[in-house]
């Protein structure tokens, strides 16, 4: 393997050790894996479990489109549904495909660039 191969290997390891942290895996070993939600305290945690199942409600009757009258609050706080859901985002991951990304575009870059240099050395 070429120096500049094992450097790229040895850089995207380490952004791998920093960037993969959306998902941890559990502690019994059965392969599965982890993400956590931030809330402020376990009424938080209720409000986003409540609002789940009304957004489910609604979803899985789309001709009544609303939360039966059976239900205390029948607002669906979908900020907060959406809050969560950027909690789960993978942003870290992403970054971390980026900079593979710049690491093999630059390489691609470089490549071409000596095929370039080779061509026109043979043609002249």
């Amino acid at each position: 393997m070429e120096a500049d191969e094992i450097k790229k290997l040895e850089t995207i390891k380490h952004l791998t050790n920093i960037c993969f942290t959306s998902l941890k895996p559990a502690d019994d070993n059965s392969g599965v894996c982890t993400a956590k939600i931030r809330v402020y305290d376990y009424y938080e945690l209720a409000s986003v479990i409540r609002n789940l199942i009304k957004l489910c409600i609604v979803a899985i009757d789309q001709d009544a489109a609303e939360v039966p009258i059976t239900v205390k609050n029948q607002h669906i706080d979908v900020g907060l549904i959406l809050g969560i859901a950027l909690q789960l985002f993978p942003v870290d991951e992403f970054e971390l495909i980026n900079e593979i990304s710049y690491l093999y575009s630059n390489n691609q870059q470089r490549n071409e660039e000596k095929q370039n240099e080779n061509f026109t050395e043979e043609t002249a």
